[in-house]
């Protein structure tokens, strides 16, 4: 968003990127609820905590996170530059929109409130409702910033610039305790789910 919004058509840009992020949001929420449903996952059956599925992922977001640490970057000038800095290295609006639907593809969060959704076999329009919540949510990372600029332009401007530049200083730890914080939890719970099961 810091990008776009401090690029030559800010506002053209951010909502391009946010109509990407709200197109993939929505579309992926209703065909994850549709194949659900579908295929017979929201059955009470499925409600059941998978706690050896948490100690997998805990220890894989482990595993990610010594190969984080262990990683070095690029030298000066050798690194290759992504798809996604490509994207959005002279940004226009038909790119912003990409880089928005590619950017907002779901999250493991993201799957986990839909299953809940679809299994709690709820009316059409609390299941509507509910759907637009987690959406708008999932969404509230780049809707904050492009309503600061609407009310504030240059403030929210800087302001998000000055945190991009700390992200982008402090992203590999931030990554790295992330990962660790989550696969720590992940563990610890699956481990005491499957120890209690038995």
């Amino acid at each position: 968003m810091t990008v776009y919004l401090g690029s030559a058509s800010p506002r053209q840009n951010a909502l391009a990127y946010v109509a990407g992020a709200a197109l993939m949001t929505c579309v992926t929420a209703v065909a994850l609820l549709v194949l659900i449903r579908a295929v017979g996952l929201d059955q009470p059956s499925q409600h059941a905590p998978r706690y050896g599925l948490r100690l997998g992922i805990g220890i894989l977001a482990l595993i990610s996170a010594a190969v984080v640490i262990r990683r070095k970057p690029p030298a000066a000038g050798q690194g290759k530059r992504g798809f996604m800095s490509r994207l959005i290295s002279e940004p226009t609006p038909k790119t912003a929109f990409v880089a928005g639907l590619l950017l907002f593809g779901p999250s493991a969060t993201f799957l986990a409130a839909i299953q809940v959704v679809a299994t709690a076999r709820e009316g059409l329009v609390l299941t509507s409702v509910t759907l637009i919540i987690i959406s708008v949510i999932s969404l509230l990372i780049v809707l904050l910033p492009l309503a600061g600029y609407l009310a504030a332009p240059e403030a929210t401007a800087r302001r998000l610039g000055a945190v991009n530049m700390w992200v982008r200083a402090h992203g590999k730890q931030l990554l790295v305790i992330a990962l660790m914080v989550a696969g720590t939890a992940l563990i610890l719970d699956g481990a005491v789910g499957l120890i209690s099961r038995s």
